[in-house]
């Protein structure tokens, strides 16, 4: 989908069409983008980025607080159009999710026509443009897809696989960030497909065991098949950042912002959560996570939000760059269990 929360909030309000608009939290407030239209963007603002960075900018910028249900409720719609296509949808978040319309509902043998129908009945149904990538394999499909937003489509056939990786500088990788890109071009690589003709020992030594991953990725090689989702037994939200954190402010405004998301799924798949984790991935690809299991589960977003945070001040984000942050939520119960356990621990506190 395109600036998805910044799109739903300007199809919602006329007045905010063609503004650059940017959602949320106040500047005065140690605020951070959560999204941007593109009329933003122009001008540099980004997500992630302080809200307080983003207003100097671009003085005219609009503020509007998230609103995640309406964003949950539009995603809904945007997967059921989906999966009323194809069983084999894996969404990755609210926006986003690959599709192996290798079978499919019309039985259309060219994906580029599927494709093409997905995003009009998208747009139909929702008032909403998406963007897609069409392309043998998640790796490849993935970057098509960003590659004309908004309101885009990208095919990368087979036979133009190698002259489309020839373009992509070398950040175009999964999991390339700055870091790892500046230790890249430390070596002599700027490009993709340079990563190939780099000597395989001196790729290790520098980027560990991703740079086996790397290399296939560079001659546009991804296995990985579309896995469609079954019964929940955790949830999470996860974002890889293409600039890393490095203000505790908006790291925690992020881990806020997670831990919500979570309370709004389990909300709507009747849930309670009995285990709050936190994923921490700084610069240079060390991962940690924390987690806490509850006396209760609860679906309350205060609650989550609160022991997300807790679980934050157990890490080094803020005295380290920060790469991805993910809150999840495992134990998952349905609702009245979850009601019957309260019931039962006041009872245990009554007595």
């Amino acid at each position: 989908m395109d600036a998805f929360y910044a799109s739903v909030e300007q199809r919602d309000d006329p007045a905010l069409r063609g503004r650059p608009v940017a959602v949320g939290g106040q500047p005065g407030q140690r605020g951070v983008v959560a999204a941007a239209s593109y009329e933003a963007r122009a001008f540099g603002v980004r997500s992630a980025m302080p809200m307080a960075r983003a207003v100097r900018l671009c003085p005219e910028l609009v503020i509007v607080p998230p609103d995640f249900r309406r964003y949950r409720e539009a995603s809904d719609q945007v997967m059921e159009t989906l999966r009323a296509c194809t069983a084999l949808v894996e969404p990755l978040s609210l926006d986003e999710a690959y599709l192996d319309v290798t079978q499919n509902a019309w039985d259309e043998p060219v994906a580029t026509r599927v494709a093409r129908r997905l995003k009009a009945e998208i747009r139909e149904r929702t008032g909403l443009t998406a963007s897609a990538g069409v392309a043998p394999n998640k790796f490849l499909a993935k970057i098509a897809s960003g590659w004309r937003k908004p309101d885009g489509l990208t095919v990368i056939a087979p036979q133009r696989i190698e002259a489309f990786l020839q373009e992509l500088p070398v950040e175009a990788l999964w999991g390339v960030g700055p870091v790892t890109a500046g230790k890249l071009r430390a070596l002599g690589i700027s490009r993709l497909v340079q990563v190939r003709e780099a000597d395989p020992g001196l790729l290790r030594r520098s980027l560990g065991s991703m740079a086996d991953d790397l290399r296939e990725l560079a001659h546009g090689r991804d296995e990985r098949p579309v896995r469609a989702h079954r019964e929940a037994k955790s949830g999470s939200s996860e974002n890889t950042y293409a600039e890393d954190l490095t203000g505790l402010a908006e790291i925690r405004a992020e881990v806020e912002r997670m831990a919500h998301e979570m309370a709004d799924w389990l909300a709507r798949k009747g849930l309670v959560a009995r285990t709050v984790t936190l994923k921490v991935r700084y610069a240079g690809f060390v991962t940690v996570t924390r987690s806490h299991t509850l006396s209760v589960a609860t679906r309350e977003p205060e609650r989550i939000a609160a022991w997300a945070l807790q679980l934050l001040a157990r890490t080094q984000a803020g005295a380290r760059p920060v790469r991805l942050l993910g809150v999840g939520v495992h134990g998952l119960v349905a609702e009245a269990l979850g009601a019957e356990e309260l019931a039962a621990d006041a009872a245990r506190l009554q007595a």
